[in-house]
């Protein structure tokens, strides 16, 4: 899995995604998703440091199904918040 960190008005932005889907698109409908490298293309982590990153942060956007498995897995998102994109497991977490 790839994490990255932003910073934006005070808040934490965790962006990770499954190493393989980072630079690629994914259509369902009229939803789209794309897997940035700006955006997703952080360091390589594995499941215990992307609960470490989950943990602090104020929002995470999380693509792909080691990724938003592991984040289920450890509490920091419901199943019913998971959305498939082309097939694709999608979740979002907000704290406020």
């Amino acid at each position: 899995m790839r994490v990255k960190v932003h910073r934006a008005e005070g808040g934490i932005i965790v962006a990770a995604c499954d190493s393989e889907l980072v630079g690629k698109a994914f259509r369902e409908g009229k939803l789209k998703l794309e897997a940035c490298e700006g955006f997703y293309g952080g360091d390589e982590v594995d499941e215990c440091d992307l609960c470490n990153f989950l943990a602090m942060c104020t929002s995470a956007n999380l693509l792909g199904e080691r990724c938003v498995a592991e984040a289920v897995r450890a509490g920091f998102v419901e199943e019913c918040s998971v959305i498939t994109i082309g097939g694709v497991p999608h979740a979002q977490l907000y704290r406020v």
